[in-house]
């Protein structure tokens, strides 16, 4: 069975056609627009399909979904599925080794980032876990990270461990080795250009 697009009102045919030229717009919301723009200047599914690259079973879905919910029927609907939830040896894990000074598990560094808590995890413990997801975790349990860095001298990142001595009423300590644990540099800096 043909699925067409029904009449459109006016407020309706121009904000298609906005959407649908747009170079601002979400990539998939303009396709979509593309999609009933198309099917608004009189071609059929097979051939909008053809035109814009796509199977056509992906335009009569976008078809039918305008036709029953108007604009909004464009948006992502919410995914079906629960989210990805940890066991509690899991999240014990995580939080142990975040308040774990990273030179007692062996690592060549002084503190923890979150790329690095995530790269251990998944590497060296074998927990396949993202950092928003370790973010997550350990805000959920009330660990925030900070970092303190002075421009008049080179300060230790504060850790976990760190942030909470210094709830409990214990002194920041500065470490020393803290630019050479620290390492390069990320290059984001330019460096200036003698005058000649």
């Amino acid at each position: 069975m043909a699925v067409r697009i029904r009449e459109l009102t006016d407020d309706e045919r121009s904000a298609i056609e906005r959407l649908a030229h747009s170079r601002t717009e979400p990539a998939r919301l303009v396709e979509r627009a593309k999609i009933l723009w198309f099917a608004s200047q009189g071609e059929k599914a097979p051939q909008v399909a053809k035109r814009l690259g796509m199977d056509p079973r992906t335009v009569l879905t976008w078809l039918k979904r305008f036709n029953e919910g108007g604009l909004a029927g464009l948006q992502d609907q919410p995914r079906s599925g629960r989210p990805v939830t940890y066991p509690p040896e899991v999240v014990a894990a995580v939080l142990a080794t975040s308040l774990t000074n990273p030179q007692q598990l062996e690592q060549p560094f002084g503190c923890w980032s979150i790329r690095r808590l995530e790269t251990y995890l998944n590497e060296e413990k074998g927990i396949p876990i993202k950092r928003n997801r370790i973010d997550e975790l350990l805000l959920a349990e009330g660990l925030r990270w900070h970092t303190q860095e002075s421009w008049f001298g080179e300060r230790a990142t504060v850790d976990f461990a760190a942030s909470q001595e210094q709830s409990e009423g214990k002194s920041r300590r500065v470490d020393p080795e803290f630019a050479e644990k620290r390492g390069r540099s990320s290059g984001f800096t330019r460096t200036r250009r003698k005058g000649v």
